[in-house]
């Protein structure tokens, strides 16, 4: 199944300021999340994050922050966006396919995805956009994923599948900001 930007929703998890310098390889996770959040913008696909208590992780860090509108981000304590129930009011919670980037893949990440899953979504892990503070951790977690039904995907995988098709003039913006 391919991921269609008119039934998808960008969901960032979790890359907080306290969070994203104990990550492996913290820096490209976000900037690939970044990437991502640019491409789905200009896709027109909706973009939400969730961070996991600010109180004591911060809020999310300023490259990703910046990109969102507050009313795009809610705050949890619980591991799983299902289970703490603030994916409802947040942009493209209604939507079928959910993509999800962030932080920790074997924890929120997992636990959102497993959950999204069991409540009916198409559920997309993009592998390198998403990270663990020990890079076991993020493998096992994709494999087990994986094994529930979770897709596993690159950003490029799911920018060109939003994309659909070249020869466009989306196509020429987003290869030409994004792509090259």
């Amino acid at each position: 199944m391919l991921i269609d930007a008119e039934r998808s929703t960008l969901l960032v998890v979790d890359l907080q300021e306290k969070m994203v310098p104990a990550l492996a390889d913290g820096a490209t996770v976000v900037a690939n999340a970044r990437w991502l959040i640019g491409v789905a913008r200009k896709v027109g696909v909706p973009v939400a994050g969730v961070a996991q208590y600010p109180q004591g992780l911060g809020p999310l860090v300023p490259e990703i922050a910046e990109l969102l509108a507050a009313d795009a981000v809610a705050a949890k304590t619980r591991f799983s966006c299902v289970a703490a129930g603030c994916l409802a009011g947040l942009p493209g919670a209604e939507r079928a396919q959910f993509v999800l980037a962030g932080a920790e893949t074997h924890v929120c990440v997992l636990q959102s995805a497993l959950e999204l899953v069991e409540d009916g979504k198409e559920v997309f892990v993009v592998a390198d956009a998403v990270g663990s503070r020990r890079a076991f951790d993020r493998d096992v977690a994709l494999w087990r994923m994986r094994e529930e039904g979770v897709r596993i995907v690159t950003r490029e995988m799911v920018a060109f599948e939003w994309l659909g098709e070249a020869g466009t003039a989306l196509f020429r913006d987003v290869n030409r900001e994004f792509l090259r």
